[in-house]
């Protein structure tokens, strides 16, 4: 899994969503992510399509949404997602929250059903807590890939992180920008004048160095290419250690049906 990917949340513009996926492409980008609840899984498979680029190289994501976390919706509304990518097979299927009709024991019977049919190469959580994690390793038979979340400078996830360590499952940040305000951090800001990079090269640089996966939100061919040259910037570990003590709690995606608010 590329660790720089590209977020399609709230691209909801259909050509900005097919031409930014392109964009990222042709840029370099091997990593795409959606859900079903994003309404644009059409429009991100068309901007594959439109890629000078073999969809064997790319590494794409979704997501199951909330509602559809039985067993029947799960494996009907997967199907659905695949044709509206135009794909036979996703890299990796989320179950986007554990929440609504969420049961794990008949979230992962679906879950693994299509992994061992090949219909899927990786199961994936997103915006599970330590418990919900525990709880997903016992449900499914596959392995777990991936935990998506928010993470970023003002938001940690140190319990998360060190639960997914103990089970081998991959972070993936979302949100890595904190929704734009690590441009209003100085610690961040003093980085990135030093550097003289943009604040969003300095978070995503440190999730890099943690082993973290982004995938960043972005449109325009400006933004999507700040962000590839992130892959460029090397933190030293002055610059990782003041990112470290940053001593907020900011999250920004934050639904009254989020496990922690449970």
């Amino acid at each position: 899994m590329p660790l720089l990917g590209l977020g399609t949340w709230e691209n909801t513009d259909p050509d900005a969503c097919t031409n930014s996926v392109k964009t990222a492409l042709n840029m370099g980008y091997r990593h795409i992510d959606t859900a079903q609840i994003y309404g644009n899984e059409t429009e991100v498979g068309a901007g594959i399509e439109q890629a000078a680029v073999d969809r064997e190289d790319v590494f794409l994501a979704t997501k199951v949404w909330i509602d559809n976390l039985s067993y029947e919706d799960t494996l009907k509304t997967t199907q659905e997602s695949l044709d509206r990518l135009g794909v036979d097979t996703v890299d990796l299927l989320y179950i986007h929250w554990p929440a609504r009709a969420y049961d794990p024991e008949e979230t992962f019977r679906a879950f693994n059903e299509l992994y061992d049919d090949g219909v899927i190469d990786r199961i994936g959580i997103s915006n599970f807590e330590p418990t919900d994690i525990e709880t997903a390793v016992e449900a499914s038979d596959a392995p777990i890939f991936a935990n998506q979340i928010e993470c970023h400078p003002l938001l940690q996830q140190d319990a998360v992180r060190e639960t997914c360590a103990a089970h081998n499952i991959e972070i993936v940040a979302y949100s890595p920008l904190a929704r734009g305000e690590v441009f209003n951090v100085p610690e961040l800001t003093k980085i990135a004048d030093k550097h003289d990079v943009s604040e969003a090269q300095v978070s995503l640089a440190w999730l890099r160095d943690k082993g973290i996966t982004a995938i960043p939100k972005a449109t325009g061919e400006t933004h999507i290419r700040d962000n590839w040259e992130s892959l460029a910037l090397e933190l030293n570990d002055a610059d990782i250690s003041t990112i470290d003590a940053i001593d907020r709690t900011d999250r920004r995606v934050d639904p009254s049906f989020g496990p922690w608010n449970q």
